[in-house]
Protein backbone atom coordinates (compact mmCIF):
# COMPACT_ATOMS: atom_id res chain seq x y z
CA UNK A 1 0.00 0.00 0.00
CA UNK A 2 1.51 3.06 -0.88
CA UNK A 3 1.66 6.15 1.76
CA UNK A 4 -0.95 8.48 0.19
CA UNK A 5 -3.45 5.54 0.55
CA UNK A 6 -2.46 4.94 3.81
CA UNK A 7 -3.32 8.79 4.69
CA UNK A 8 -6.50 9.06 2.40
CA UNK A 9 -8.27 6.22 5.09
CA UNK A 10 -7.98 8.79 7.81
CA UNK A 11 -9.57 11.52 6.25
CA UNK A 12 -13.01 12.10 6.09
CA UNK A 13 -14.98 11.73 2.95
CA UNK A 14 -18.06 13.57 2.73
CA UNK A 15 -21.07 12.31 1.07
CA UNK A 16 -24.51 12.64 -0.41
CA UNK A 17 -25.88 9.24 1.37
CA UNK A 18 -26.79 9.85 5.39
CA UNK A 19 -28.95 8.04 7.72
CA UNK A 20 -32.67 9.21 7.31
CA UNK A 21 -33.74 10.85 10.19
CA UNK A 22 -37.66 11.80 9.44
CA UNK A 23 -37.78 7.80 9.10
CA UNK A 24 -36.36 6.81 12.00
CA UNK A 25 -38.16 9.86 14.19
CA UNK A 26 -41.39 8.69 12.37
CA UNK A 27 -40.86 4.48 13.11
CA UNK A 28 -39.34 5.57 16.64
CA UNK A 29 -40.34 2.86 19.21
CA UNK A 30 -39.65 3.26 23.36
CA UNK A 31 -37.35 0.90 24.07
CA UNK A 32 -36.51 -0.13 27.74
CA UNK A 33 -33.73 -2.38 28.99
CA UNK A 34 -33.52 -3.99 33.02
CA UNK A 35 -32.53 -2.35 35.68
CA UNK A 36 -29.66 -4.10 37.33
CA UNK A 37 -29.67 -2.65 40.00
CA UNK A 38 -32.70 -3.28 42.10
CA UNK A 39 -30.88 -3.39 45.78
CA UNK A 40 -31.09 0.10 46.06
CA UNK A 41 -33.50 3.16 45.03
CA UNK A 42 -31.79 6.16 42.93
CA UNK A 43 -32.64 8.69 40.68
CA UNK A 44 -32.36 9.33 36.82
CA UNK A 45 -32.27 12.39 35.63
CA UNK A 46 -32.89 13.46 31.92
CA UNK A 47 -33.51 16.58 30.08
CA UNK A 48 -34.37 17.18 26.56
CA UNK A 49 -33.77 20.99 25.70
CA UNK A 50 -34.66 22.00 22.34
CA UNK A 51 -37.80 19.70 22.26
CA UNK A 52 -40.23 21.26 19.74
CA UNK A 53 -44.05 21.02 19.16
CA UNK A 54 -46.65 22.91 17.34
CA UNK A 55 -49.68 24.78 18.94
CA UNK A 56 -52.80 23.34 17.79
CA UNK A 57 -55.13 26.63 17.28
CA UNK A 58 -52.17 28.77 15.74
CA UNK A 59 -50.17 26.13 14.16
CA UNK A 60 -46.95 28.18 15.96
CA UNK A 61 -44.03 26.26 17.02
CA UNK A 62 -43.75 26.04 20.34
CA UNK A 63 -40.22 25.09 22.47
CA UNK A 64 -39.71 23.51 25.84
CA UNK A 65 -37.34 21.61 27.86
CA UNK A 66 -38.44 18.15 28.95
CA UNK A 67 -37.42 17.31 32.50
CA UNK A 68 -37.94 13.69 33.14
CA UNK A 69 -36.81 12.39 36.63
CA UNK A 70 -37.47 8.79 37.41
CA UNK A 71 -36.50 6.05 40.06
CA UNK A 72 -36.90 2.99 38.02
CA UNK A 73 -38.68 -0.66 39.20
CA UNK A 74 -37.47 -3.36 36.73
CA UNK A 75 -36.54 -1.24 33.48
CA UNK A 76 -34.86 1.89 32.44
CA UNK A 77 -35.54 3.66 29.57
CA UNK A 78 -33.25 3.30 26.01
CA UNK A 79 -31.81 7.13 25.51
CA UNK A 80 -32.03 6.50 21.64
CA UNK A 81 -35.60 5.40 21.43
CA UNK A 82 -36.13 8.21 23.83
CA UNK A 83 -34.65 10.91 21.51
CA UNK A 84 -36.33 9.49 18.66
CA UNK A 85 -39.48 9.67 20.59
CA UNK A 86 -39.37 12.88 21.88
CA UNK A 87 -38.32 14.29 18.24
CA UNK A 88 -42.40 13.10 17.14
CA UNK A 89 -44.02 15.48 18.68
CA UNK A 90 -42.01 17.89 16.53
CA UNK A 91 -44.82 18.45 13.63
CA UNK A 92 -47.54 17.63 16.43
CA UNK A 93 -50.53 19.75 16.49
CA UNK A 94 -50.69 19.38 20.67
CA UNK A 95 -51.34 21.30 23.77
CA UNK A 96 -48.94 22.01 26.16
CA UNK A 97 -50.80 19.73 29.05
CA UNK A 98 -51.03 17.08 26.65
CA UNK A 99 -47.84 16.58 25.70
CA UNK A 100 -46.36 16.69 29.35
CA UNK A 101 -49.25 13.91 30.32
CA UNK A 102 -48.92 11.91 27.09
CA UNK A 103 -44.45 11.70 27.97
CA UNK A 104 -45.91 10.73 31.33
CA UNK A 105 -48.42 8.01 30.16
CA UNK A 106 -46.03 6.44 27.81
CA UNK A 107 -43.18 6.13 30.01
CA UNK A 108 -45.22 4.87 33.52
CA UNK A 109 -46.74 2.28 30.69
CA UNK A 110 -43.58 1.30 29.41
CA UNK A 111 -41.51 1.28 32.97
CA UNK A 112 -43.79 0.91 35.84
CA UNK A 113 -41.41 3.38 37.97
CA UNK A 114 -41.44 3.70 41.67
CA UNK A 115 -41.78 6.78 41.02
CA UNK A 116 -41.52 9.63 37.97
CA UNK A 117 -42.32 13.25 37.21
CA UNK A 118 -42.46 15.25 33.79
CA UNK A 119 -42.03 18.59 33.45
CA UNK A 120 -42.34 20.59 30.61
CA UNK A 121 -41.18 24.43 30.77
CA UNK A 122 -42.38 25.90 27.85
CA UNK A 123 -40.36 29.11 26.51
CA UNK A 124 -42.32 32.30 26.60
CA UNK A 125 -45.11 32.88 23.95
CA UNK A 126 -47.60 35.74 23.73
CA UNK A 127 -46.40 37.30 27.25
CA UNK A 128 -47.00 34.11 28.91
CA UNK A 129 -44.95 31.36 30.64
CA UNK A 130 -46.47 27.67 30.72
CA UNK A 131 -44.20 25.07 32.97
CA UNK A 132 -46.30 21.70 33.43
CA UNK A 133 -45.50 19.02 35.50
CA UNK A 134 -46.55 15.64 36.13
CA UNK A 135 -46.33 13.59 39.21
CA UNK A 136 -46.49 9.15 39.46
CA UNK A 137 -46.16 6.89 42.39
CA UNK A 138 -46.03 3.28 41.78
CA UNK A 139 -49.40 1.65 43.39
CA UNK A 140 -47.37 -0.77 45.83
CA UNK A 141 -47.14 0.99 49.82
CA UNK A 142 -45.41 0.72 52.66
CA UNK A 143 -41.30 0.20 52.38
CA UNK A 144 -41.08 -0.38 48.89
CA UNK A 145 -41.75 3.05 47.83
CA UNK A 146 -39.52 5.66 47.83
CA UNK A 147 -41.28 8.41 49.25
CA UNK A 148 -43.87 8.08 51.78
CA UNK A 149 -46.67 11.09 51.19
CA UNK A 150 -48.48 12.94 53.72
CA UNK A 151 -51.73 12.94 54.11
Amino acid sequence: MSKNKSKDSHNLVLSTQRADGRKQIAEAKLLRFKNRTTHRRYVIDMSSPEFTCMCPVSGFPDFATIHINYVPKDWCVELKSLKLYINQFRDQGIYHEDVTNKIMDELVELLDPWEMKVTADFMVRGNIKTIISANHLHLKVGKERWVVKDN
